[in-house]
């Protein structure tokens, strides 16, 4: 289907990816701010754990009060190592009285398989990879697109998802900002939906070259680049998803290590870069006098706001609004100032 919407190609983590279509990644960016654009995010990974203990085994892999997590109810949190560094972030939501689906990141999708599976050998439950196609629906028109389809039921809220009657899991959530929907199903299904979503006028395949520009505009991480193994939640700016009773509670891997940490050196902000050239990751940062300052992690054009936006770790007394700093590129000095985060408003459904 990809190859017929005369998709351009692009690998990552062992996966043939369509990066872009014919509209081009800055038409794309924004049919997607306007209308509804149909990704095909298949490269993540759906873990299904399942069994009574499901909940203490996810308590215990993740940040993350898992028993009291309603039926249907998802929040975001990560994989820690023992210094309470990144493994990965996921979104977990619960499905069942004793069943999860937990949604992970390609690039890491081994390691967290085997990192699960570990972890679970203690614990009365099982895990299983759900082989989907995995699509997402974004944008303010995603809905009542979804609705003319047929498609359902679907979640009302953000952060809210469900399994399917014949085999499926879809959730209100996504990576670009907007009001949307992630759709896990069996391939034969899957194909019928794209195939029926494609006949709106309001729907167009959305490569994944604009996914990085919409998910960087709303602010949002991407793992092995804004966030790492060698950035903590602190640091990251993710402490919020961890509730503080939690954390002095403790009990999940990397707890202690997170309890003990002080002021981060460096904390993750957004940046902005002065005139038209967009600023990639990797490329430097330093303060008026020179002095290098921190790293920009991830660097792009927002169509949305018509500037580049970028990410990046800096000297915690740096972040401030509005604060002077500068790059290199190609050896052109480019003024950057610390931007607040998201560049956009996210337009997600809570009501």
């Amino acid at each position: 289907m990809h190859q017929a919407a005369g998709a351009r190609f692009g690998t990552f983590a062992g996966w043939h990816m369509p990066l872009t279509y014919p509209l081009g990644v800055f038409k794309e960016h924004l049919w997607t701010r306007q209308d509804a654009g149909l990704f095909d995010i298949s490269h993540m990974c759906l873990f299904a754990v399942d069994g009574p203990q499901s909940a203490k085994l996810l308590s215990r892999a993740c940040p993350l009060e898992a028993e009291p997590l309603a039926v249907g109810q998802g929040k975001l949190s990560f994989f820690l190592d023992e210094n309470a560094g990144i493994l990965d972030d996921l979104i977990v939501t619960r499905t069942g009285a004793e069943r999860f689906i937990v949604v992970a990141n390609a690039g890491n999708a081994e390691s967290d398989e085997k990192h699960l599976r570990e972890i679970a050998a203690g614990y009365d439950c099982s895990i299983a990879v759900l082989p989907f196609v995995f699509l997402a629906l974004q944008g303010p028109k995603a809905e009542d697109v979804l609705k003319r389809a047929g498609f359902g039921p679907l979640p009302e809220r953000f952060m809210t998802g469900l399994e399917l009657d014949g085999g499926g899991f879809v959730s209100r959530s996504g990576y670009t900002g907007e009001d949307g929907f992630e759709i896990g199903l069996p391939l034969d299904h899957a194909t019928t939906l794209a195939e029926k979503l494609l006949t709106d006028e309001r729907v167009r395949w959305i490569g994944l070259a604009a996914r990085d520009s919409l998910r960087l505009e709303a602010g949002l991480c991407l793992h092995g680049q804004d966030i790492s193994p060698e950035t903590d939640p602190v640091m990251a700016g993710l402490l919020w998803a961890i509730p503080k009773p939690l954390r002095e509670k403790g009990g999940f891997i990397g707890a202690e290590a997170l309890a003990s940490l002080g002021n981060p050196k460096r904390r993750r902000t957004g940046l902005r870069p002065e005139g038209r050239l967009p600023v990639r990751a990797g490329a430097p940062l330093f303060d008026p006098a020179g002095k290098p300052v921190g790293t920009v992690t991830s660097g792009g054009f927002g169509p949305s706001v018509d500037h580049p936006v970028a990410m990046g770790l800096l000297d915690a007394e740096l972040v401030l609004p509005r604060q002077p700093l500068h790059t290199e590129v190609r050896g052109q000095k480019i003024p950057i100032t610390v931007h607040s985060l998201p560049f956009t408003p996210h337009r997600y459904r809570k009501g």
